[in-house]
């Protein structure tokens, strides 16, 4: 095979093959990203057995869920910045090793308040796949790097459809302490597999840490999101949430005001009102909140029991088998989003997947009462998110400068988690309201779950419309050859400059 001419600068030999860890990089990097998704979904099979084995109340228990939303949610952005400052190996290291922390904390006690502080610290790991894809950008040659970030991106759907049954059949078999001992052991590799697979990246962005963004973004996210993940609970009306809600939009805009003033913001939000990255953003929280509905409501809707109706009365291991082949439907049809996206561009990706994910919820609204429709909606829901994940970070790779490649995945995977939160509360909301009683005990009317979602496929074709409204850019004609790092980074660099 014929090799590329060497440039100026770059004499000397062909490169010799890839060694065997720059082989194991991508595996590498998915792995952790599968590990924290199953991370953060363990737990689900525990919630309603923990107020007992914790000696505490059900909403005390629901704080592990808090915990872990929120932290995800403040730390994904600042650790993003920080691995474009610091190095992204070396972040992305330290998240995974305060994720593992976090799972033997869980491992040692029964303590409601250990169990709570530990995952916030598992919360740190919602920022490897955004500093993984950044890693991706800088290592990889562009003719790898389109199928390397669609099979990242799909990590998430695939950990979190493995997460439900294998924590389910743990749960069910053993002590629950065995699933975090087993999680930790899985963290633990993934740690020693990143330092030794994961070369650092030669992309930094030099500059002093702005300590006061990140104590703003922090106070204001909190604000927010426990606004909306407790709004249900403490009631959307209360003075707890309003004042919640009134200091997130006080703190944000300070915070907003500080950035735009700041030499070395933690967020450049002059690149955020780029409508190519601002409108990528925006269409990220729309998906977010489309799909994890199906996630929601899936679970619940099989669960139920036959006394309704429509409920199926499964067990929570056979819901997660359900929800399973919607896991090997994202690890399957990643390649194909990398060729859409080469071929058509990322947003016709975008668009493409939010509108199949807007079909899978017509499908269920079609019949939600046979189990195998129930798994085929579900499946192509699955499919329209591998699709529109991963065009997302190709989105932002293309649409801002290889030194801040880590913290712009960092807010728009934090824009997801909004998303995903206020489709959380939003499908509370909706299936509190339309509840019946069945055997004494209020129970969601299927025409609670068909309002759910039509409500989740009216949010998918908005997220369409903002695809399609962001700005087109030319793909190259031909492949692009092999290039090192060296000139990738410097050719990177001067994109969106």
């Amino acid at each position: 095979m014929d090799q590329p001419a060497p440039t100026a600068g770059h004499q000397g030999p062909p490169a010799a093959p890839p060694r065997l860890r720059e082989r194991l990089t991508i595996p590498v990097l998915a792995f952790g990203g599968i590990l924290m998704a199953v991370m953060q979904t363990v737990v689900v099979p525990l919630l309603p057995d923990l107020p007992r084995l914790t000696h505490s109340s059900a909403g005390a228990v629901s704080w592990m869920v808090t915990a872990t939303l929120l932290a995800g949610a403040v730390l994904t952005p600042v650790l993003g910045r920080a691995g474009d400052m610091y190095g992204k190996r070396r972040v992305l290291t330290g998240a995974l090793a305060l994720m593992t922390v976090g799972s033997v904390m869980c491992a040692l006690s029964s303590d409601i308040t250990v169990l709570i502080v530990a995952r916030a610290f598992q919360g740190a790991a919602a920022s490897v796949v955004p500093l993984s894809i950044s890693i991706l950008r800088d290592e990889l040659p562009p003719e790898r790097r389109g199928s390397a970030v669609a099979l990242m991106s799909s990590t998430v759907g695939i950990g979190a459809a493995l997460g439900l049954p294998l924590a389910a059949l743990v749960v069910q078999y053993y002590d629950w302490h065995t699933m975090f001992w087993l999680t930790s052991f899985l963290g633990a590799l993934g740690v020693a597999a990143v330092w030794w697979a994961v070369r650092e990246s030669p992309v930094r962005e030099p500059g002093r840490f702005d300590v006061l963004g990140a104590l703003g973004l922090a106070v204001g996210l909190t604000s927010l999101l426990l606004g909306v993940s407790q709004g249900g609970q403490w009631g959307w009306g209360s003075p707890r949430v309003l004042g919640l809600f009134g200091a997130a939009v006080l703190v944000l805009a300070l915070w907003w005001w500080q950035q735009l003033r700041t030499r070395q913001p933690l967020v450049d939000l002059h690149l955020v009102t780029r409508p190519r990255v601002g409108l990528s953003h925006v269409a990220a929280l729309l998906t977010g909140f489309a799909f994890y509905a199906n996630s929601l409501v899936t679970a619940q809707l099989v669960q139920a029991p036959k006394a309704t109706g429509y409920g199926l009365g499964l067990s929570i291991v056979a819901t997660g088998l359900c929800l399973l082949p919607g896991g090997v439907t994202m690890l399957l049809f990643s390649p194909l989003s990398a060729r859409i996206s080469a071929s058509r561009g990322p947003r016709i990706t975008l668009a493409l997947g939010a509108a199949v994910i807007a079909c899978g919820y017509v499908v269920r609204i079609a019949d939600s009462r046979d189990l195998w429709m129930i798994i085929l909606g579900a499946t192509v829901v699955a499919t329209g998110t591998t699709l529109a994940y991963s065009a997302l970070p190709t989105l932002i790779l293309r649409a801002v400068p290889a030194s801040q490649t880590a913290s712009a995945n960092g807010v728009n995977v934090l824009m997801r988690t909004i998303g995903q939160a206020t489709s959380s509360a939003a499908v509370a909301a909706v299936l509190t309201h339309h509840t019946s009683l069945v055997g004494g005990v209020p129970v969601a009317t299927l025409h609670g779950y068909l309002l759910a979602f039509a409500m989740a496929a009216a949010v998918a074709l908005t997220a369409v419309a903002a695809a399609l409204s962001i700005p087109g850019d030319k793909a190259p004609a031909g492949p692009a050859p092999a290039r090192s790092r060296a000139e990738s980074a410097r050719d990177d660099a001067l994109e969106g400059a």
